[in-house]
């Protein structure tokens, strides 16, 4: 377990050995020595665990009693069988797991067999079912900012109490939120660790801490929308304008070539959640970052939102395996080097065909447990029948192809192990029993022939019973009285065989409708419906054929589902490495057509190398691209500070190292020559966006600066930071003294410094020598070149510093008139130079003519024979005034 937060510095007892620790350390009592000798063994930690899971996400918070601090772990997306939420149990072995009484099925069936697991014991935790009202949104908020807890100060005010506990609490996390204040409230009744005390004394909290499970690497909810890895936008269809989304250019957009359903789950996560209400409603959330813009063959594209991702990720389905990779890169090196080896393999020219075969038959693998799950509700429909051979038979034709394929690769020998002789058996099963033919005809389950005898037999006489019933209406109707024209007699399942007859003229009232040897039934379209002797015998004699044959059909085709059902494990197996074998395939896909590149994982390298990295989605994007190298490896330029004029690059850059980086811990090939990943356990970014600048919110800057906050709070030295425009939008002194005061902060830690790139426009900060001198900062710059009066973007980066922003430039390529230009650059000018900034004479002339001529249309409105009229007041007071402004 690896833990990261916000807490006094105090080492925990329990998981995580990785974490940082940021607030109001209280100095911890040191015992006298009698004290320490007379100590005794501390008592083995108690961890409560609080767990809620909704709509495919998990929310998770506990309690460690070895250091009085509560652990959480932001919105995660799990599989229906909650496969994270049992690594989480595996690693913290909790005492007790608290959950809402109102739980989803899943969770009903996970959490009763927990609790019978007589393996556990005496280790088995408690279940403890608290009130769904106990894990209210607006009630676990409150929870949360009305706590007393230790490591905030008294002099706090609420509003700094709010700011302070928002960067340590992910409150747009809406489950972990809820989880947080259930979990309270079950630490509040049973009064965990202050039982024997007064009432009035508060469970100790010394901090909140976000862990993260081993190898897993955390990244947040900013850091998918403004490195734009997903990205959703409204759907073009006018049927889904209101509520339809789709995917825009994103990361997830152009590597998700997935063939099935369930593999597309697994390469991401359920997006449904983009949609959700945001949980900080006290706060105004910003909008997205922009994504950058192009002119000409720049490097910054078109200009477009990203919306805010509220409440969780950027959906429309069940989490899944792509989605799933994306939501939880890896540090596990052994599973990045599989996934990379199945890459590879398909990326080589030879297994191109081999690639095509294996991604049709793909193509037929569907949701196979939703089939399941009606199996077990007797559901089933015709379709699933068909949907489940085919999905069996393609799994048979991807063992039979994967054992030709070289078995040093995992995933091949996995399919051609795990897919066994089950599969064939239910194949068979259905190919010889389901006759999808008549199925569909009559919409309902039937049977071939030759299975059941005794089936056979009643669809015989059902199909000979035509002209058997033809030759039973021409007896009878030579009983009948003359007067009747005709007869016939029908089947009508439930109720059996009747002798029809059409109405006569002389039969208008019921009586009419008697006839002698015959029992009257009902008038239909003019028809009358009787039973005879002889329609008695073939009730007797024939019975209810329909019925019978339907119900035995249905007994054969529960007996069917119970054969499958009993082979249900194999078809999840199907599931699981078919949507993992989708996946790689679709991004082997994406690597050879764009040109992708293997990465290297290095335990020992503490940071990134990439050699000639690229934008994966600016690429795209841009006429052309100019590649750049980053490197922050080692202990020297942990801290990269980049300048250069705005549109240069420079978010481009910051974004490029995060987006390939990303890449590198999901498993894929990346857009770079060469690219070496090591210990990286989290990527913090906070990028601004142009378009913000327009809301003119002091509330805003807060939640940006809230997003550095989080940085501080939780990044370690094996973290990657990305931080563009910290402080603008602010008054420009406190913009500096906040970056300076950040920037120090990670500095002072040393050879424990995160890896950040910086990248800002306060030039004040390296001309004033605001930062220390040392090896741990990189100064880097975009290089740029003038040529006269124009200023040419090389795109690329070198070291250095830039001395000069460039801002006319800028805002000339920009658009602006020639005259707002030369102005903006005089006054720029003589703030440098500490000169007053006098207006300009041809601005100051127009001014004076609209004074002169609303002067002389005071005048020409005087009444000068009006006896209230006092011309020395209008002097003072018009007048005066007036020609103050003119001289």
């Amino acid at each position: 377990m690896a833990s990261v937060g916000a807490t006094p510095g105090r080492t925990p007892q329990g998981p995580g050995p990785r974490e940082a620790s940021a607030s109001f350390p209280s100095p911890a009592p040191v015992p006298e020595p009698r004290e320490a000798e007379e100590e005794d063994e501390e008592e083995p930690a108690e961890i409560h665990l609080c767990v809620l899971w909704s709509s495919g996400y998990l929310g998770i918070a506990y309690y460690n009693t070895s250091d009085s601090t509560i652990y959480f772990m932001p919105d995660a997306p799990d599989h229906e069988s909650l496969q994270l939420l049992q690594r989480v149990l595996d690693e913290i072995d909790p005492q007790s797991v608290v959950t809402s009484a109102k739980q989803d099925e899943n969770m009903t069936r996970f959490l009763g067999k927990l609790a019978s697991q007589e393996h556990r014991e005496p280790k088995r935790p408690e279940i403890i079912l608290l009130p769904s009202v106990d894990f209210g949104l607006e009630i676990s908020k409150q929870r949360l900012l009305s706590g007393n807890y230790s490591f905030i100060p008294d002099s706090m005010t609420t509003t700094e109490k709010i700011l302070f506990l928002s960067s340590i609490i992910p409150f747009d996390c809406l489950l972990t939120v809820r989880a947080l204040g259930g979990l309270l409230k079950f630490l509040g009744r049973r009064r965990i660790g202050v039982e024997l005390e007064d009432y009035n004394v508060s469970i100790p909290i010394l901090g909140f801490k976000k862990f993260a499970l081993t190898h897993l690497v955390s990244i947040d909810q900013d850091t998918y929308s403004v490195l734009q890895i997903f990205k959703s936008e409204p759907h073009p269809s006018v049927y889904k304008v209101a509520s339809g989304l789709k995917e825009g250019l994103s990361l997830f957009g152009i590597l998700n070539r997935c063939r099935c359903k369930w593999g597309e789950k697994l390469l991401s996560l359920s997006r449904r959640r983009a949609q959700a209400p945001d949980a900080q409603a006290q706060w105004p959330r910003p909008m997205g970052p922009a994504a950058p813009r192009h002119v000409g063959s720049s490097r910054t594209g078109a200009r477009t939102r990203v919306p805010c991702m509220a409440g969780g990720l950027p959906t429309t389905a069940p989490p899944g395996k792509p989605r799933l990779w994306f939501t939880r890169p890896t540090q596990d090196l052994e599973e990045l080097n599989s996934r990379l080896d199945v890459i590879q393999f398909f990326l080589l020219p030879q297994n191109l065909d081999m690639a095509q075969m294996l991604h049709r038959l793909l193509g037929h693998i569907k949701n196979v447990p939703l089939i399941l799950k009606r199996m077990k509700l007797s559901h089933t429909k015709v379709s699933d029948w068909q949907v489940l051979y085919k999905t069996v038979y393609s799994a048979l034709g991807l063992r039979d192809a994967c054992r030709s394929l070289p078995q040093s690769i995992q995933l091949f020998r996995d399919i051609a192990q795990e897919f066994s002789d089950d599969l064939h058996h239910i194949a068979s099963l259905i190919g010889k029993v389901v006759d999808f033919e008549g199925s569909l005809a009559e919409n309902r389950f039937t049977v071939l022939p030759n299975i059941d005898p005794e089936i056979d037999e009643k669809k015989r006489r059902l199909t000979g019973l035509p002209s058997f019933l033809t030759e039973v209406a021409r007896k009878e109707l030579e009983n009948l009285d003359p007067r009747i024209p005709s007869c016939s007699v029908i089947y009508i399942p439930l109720i059996g065989f009747l002798l029809c007859i059409p109405r006569l003229p002389s039969m208008v009232e019921t009586s009419d409708f008697e006839i002698e040897g015959l029992d009257f039934m009902f008038l239909s379209e003019e028809k009358l419906h009787y039973r005879s002797a002889r329609t008695k015998e073939l009730d007797a004699l024939l019975g209810d054929l329909h019925c019978d044959i339907r119900d035995q059909e249905t007994l054969l085709m529960y007996q069917l589902q119970c054969q499958v059902l009993a082979r249900a494990a194999v078809l999840t197996q199907v599931l699981d490495l078919a949507s993992r074998l989708d996946v790689l395939l679709a991004l082997a896909s994406a690597a050879r057509d764009y040109g992708y590149s293997r990465p290297r994982y290095s335990p020992r390298l503490l940071g990134v190398r990439i050699q000639n990295g690229r934008h994966p989605l600016m690429e795209l994007c841009a006429r052309t691209f100019v590649p750049n190298s980053a490197e922050c490896g080692g202990y020297k330029g942990r801290v990269k500070v980049i300048t250069g004029p705005n549109s240069s690059g420079k978010s481009i850059y910051l974004k490029q190292v995060g987006l390939i980086t990303f890449m590198a811990l999901v498993g894929s090939f990346v857009p770079a020559e060469e690219a070496e990943i090591g210990a990286v356990d989290a990527i913090f970014t906070r990028i601004h966006s142009c378009e913000s600048i327009s809301l003119g919110l002091s509330t805003f800057m807060i939640d940006l600066n809230q997003q550095v906050a989080k940085a501080v709070n939780n990044a370690t030295e094996r973290s990657l930071v990305l931080i563009d425009e910290f402080g603008k939008g602010t008054n420009t002194v406190d913009g500096l003294a906040l970056l300076a005061a950040v920037i120090r902060h990670w500095l002072a830690l040393g050879p424990t410094c995160p890896h950040i790139f910086v990248a800002t426009n306060f030039l004040s900060l390296i001309q004033l020598q605001l930062l220390p001198q040392g090896p741990l900062v990189q100064y880097l710059t975009m290089e740029t070149c003038e040529d006269g009066n124009d200023l040419v973007f090389f795109y690329q980066v070198c070291e250095g510093v830039a001395n000069a922003s460039h801002a006319s430039h800028t805002a000339a390529q920009a658009g602006l008139p020639e005259k707002l230009v030369a102005r903006g650059k005089e006054v720029s000018d003589l703030i440098c130079s500490g000169k007053p900034i006098k207006p300009v004479k041809e601005l100051l002339k127009e001014k004076q003519m609209e004074n002169c001529q609303m002067l002389v249309d005071k005048f020409l409105k005087l009444d000068l024979e009006d006896p209230s009229l006092d011309l020395d007041i209008f002097m003072r007071q018009e007048v005066l005034p007036a020609a103050a402004t003119i001289l």
